[in-house]
């Protein structure tokens, strides 16, 4: 193990991700210790606790605790080998491709990136999709484990840098597709219910839950964040169900999600926030529809839209429904035709 190091960034950490930062200094450390450093405040950038995801810039001091040795466990080298299938799962999932991103339709059941107990994931099959690069593409954005659809990856340090910016300016038009349990009344509009995360871990506590919160309560709710949602019915079977589209203003953990529980039309499938332990019948109740209709999670990013960091062109990415909310569209006759690319276009 070496000892604790006091670290001065220079000009490659510029506007790095801290956790693809340490990874490219120190190989031997996997996602997981780092996310592991971050929750214990053993990593500290200008004396203060750090997020994996916090953006570095040139000139901080970053303190790094003891890491292992630099060569990488035998178990850590095999993780870095992907095999033939996942190899063409990722590459038959390729949506779109150039010299300096690539974007993706991610699999519903895969997670973006590693963290606890999480060992196959789109940050570590990445390898399947250097196509001749000298390094594999990074993540400029994740979704989460349950949600499919576009996904995009930069090739470069640059190109990650500039798309970086372009999500967290909000240049980037990012469209979801859901299937709701009940129909949204009314059919669109704007939620504004600001976000906290709720108390405990692990099996028996909340983890990751969001709980919502009035707009006018924000600024009195400690670490509560202002959140943001558009959404639009395309078509409704009855008061059972709902297709809807959504489009995040901001970004939060779980915000569309907790968004849609909030109004009472919980995401079908979504157990964590519209509970599977009641089959919905049509009052927007439990997450489960029953009958032929999938469990999984009905969330798909459908569509991102976004300024080409380099070309300048206008790059629209589109990706197809995933074979479970594929056949729930099929049950209930919605046809891709009732959707335009952009649904809130005529709303404006």
């Amino acid at each position: 193990m070496s000892g604790v190091q006091t670290l001065t960034l220079g000009p490659d950490a510029e506007d790095q991700r801290l956790d693809r930062w340490l990874r490219k200094r120190f190989p031997q450390v996997t996602q997981g210790r780092i996310e592991k450093m971050c929750r214990k405040g053993e990593l500290r950038l200008d004396s203060a606790r750090v997020k994996a995801n916090t953006r570095l810039s040139e000139g901080q001091i970053l303190r790094v605790p003891p890491l292992p040795e630099t060569e990488a466990a035998p178990a850590q080298k095999r993780a870095h080998t992907v095999s033939d299938v996942d190899a063409r799962m990722m590459q038959d999932a390729v949506l779109y491709r150039d010299e300096h991103l690539i974007a993706i339709n991610k699999p519903a059941g895969l997670p973006s990136q590693g963290g606890s107990g999480q060992t196959r994931h789109v940050d570590g099959l990445a390898e399947a999709l250097r196509f001749g690069a000298a390094e594999k593409p990074r993540l400029v954005h994740r979704l989460d484990k349950d949600t499919s659809g576009v996904l995009l990856l930069a090739r470069t340090g640059r190109a990650a840098a500039l798309l970086a910016k372009a999500f967290q300016s909000r240049d980037a038009r990012k469209i979801y597709w859901a299937a709701v349990a009940g129909s949204p009344r009314p059919n669109h509009g704007t939620i504004r219910f600001g976000l906290v995360k709720a108390p405990g871990h692990g099996p028996s506590g909340a983890g990751e839950k969001m709980i919502c919160i009035h707009p006018d309560a924000v600024a009195s709710t400690p670490d509560a964040k202002r959140a943001t949602t558009d959404y639009t019915t395309i078509s409704a079977a009855a008061r059972r169900a709902a297709w809807v589209a959504m489009a995040p203003i901001t970004g939060r953990t779980h915000q569309l999600r907790a968004h849609m529980a909030e109004i009472g039309c919980p995401i079908v499938g979504d157990g964590k926030y519209g509970t599977n332990r009641q089959e919905n019948l049509g009052d927007g109740w439990g997450a489960q529809l029953g009958g032929d209709i999938s469990r999984k999670l009905h969330l798909h990013a459908r569509s991102l839209t976004l300024e080409h960091p380099f070309t300048g062109a206008i790059l629209s990415l589109t990706a197809p429904l995933p074979d479970h909310m594929a056949r729930t569209w099929d049950t209930f006759g919605w046809e891709m035709s009732e959707a335009a690319a952009d649904p809130f276009e005529d709303l404006e």
